[in-house]
């Protein structure tokens, strides 16, 4: 049996198979993908080569930079595989979507992986893996470290309840293991910088949930030792939510850059930051409202 049979009947003229609904006035269609849940957004003009962004968790949170994608003409994809953590179990459904949408769709066959607060911990598990398959990764208030979320082994509070679901999503035998585990975001690196892999991060450097100088600061430091490229934009004063930017063009443009390819990556390359940029922005600056 393929991996793609569980698929419902085609419909007319919906080449997903799946139940459109409007995603912020695009079009989303939702279909089973081996007992899972997935979602694909289409662009009302897409890019050459369908560049596409995939999301790995929280569909529907905090959509400004997803919209945003849109409007510039990438997909956005999504498949639900449950508050798992990035274990291995999960990442065998990423591994199936992942085929479903290049080898069954042609899409660009490398997407850019956005990771929101623990979704990162899914992005940079899967990429670390797959280095051919990513062609940059998006953290926003990402989980790079779970001994600091949500195990709360550092300075922020974590969760009792979440930290005991991941020792068991990864078959632990008890707390010890996962102390010692070394396949965090934070410890996973090498490859990644070894592919010259871009990652770009939003932060809020008031953040008590997932701490900025526990994850995205660790994972900046180690990435640009191996001599990695990594963008940092910090919002002053702004806790775990709200996340993203109000104004999310410097991170399309960033995606754009290393994922889209042709004359649309050409445009966005000059407007993208540059590796080892740090930017910081103030309240007023990162709550305004963009035109993206």
């Amino acid at each position: 049996m393929s991996l793609f049979d569980r698929r419902t009947p085609a419909a007319p003229g919906n080449e997903w198979n799946g139940t459109p609904s409007d995603f912020y006035g695009y079009v989303c269609y939702e279909f089973p993908l081996d007992r899972c849940v997935a979602r694909v957004v289409e662009p009302r003009n897409p890019l050459p080569g369908r560049p596409w962004v995939w999301r790995t968790m929280f569909w529907d949170s905090f959509p400004i930079a997803d919209v945003a994608f849109l409007k510039a003409g990438l997909y956005v994809a999504y498949i639900e595989v449950g508050n798992t953590f990035g274990c291995p179990d999960a990442m065998k459904y990423f591994d199936v979507f992942y085929a479903f949408m290049t080898a069954e769709h042609g899409m660009a066959k490398r997407p850019a992986l956005e990771g929101l607060s623990r979704g990162g911990l899914y992005a940079y598990r899967w990429a670390h893996v797959n280095t051919d398959k990513v062609g940059c990764l998006y953290g926003d208030a990402p989980v790079c470290d779970m001994k600091s979320w949500p195990g709360g082994k550092g300075i922020g509070a974590g969760s009792v309840d979440d930290w005991r679901t991941a020792i068991e999503c990864y078959h632990f035998s008890g707390e010890q293991e996962m102390l010692d585990f070394t396949g965090n975001p934070i410890d996973t690196l090498a490859p990644l910088a070894a592919a010259d892999i871009p990652i770009i991060h939003v932060t809020g450097d008031s953040d008590g949930a997932v701490p900025q100088t526990e994850n995205t600061d660790v994972a900046r430091e180690r990435y640009l030792m191996l001599g990695g490229r990594f963008v940092l934009i910090v919002k002053q004063g702004c806790d775990h939510h709200p996340h993203g930017l109000n104004d999310p063009t410097p991170v399309v443009n960033y995606i754009l850059a290393h994922t889209a390819g042709g004359q649309a990556a050409e445009d966005a390359a000059p407007l993208a930051p540059p590796p080892g940029t740090v930017i910081t922005l103030t309240p007023e600056e990162w709550q305004r409202e963009g035109v993206a």
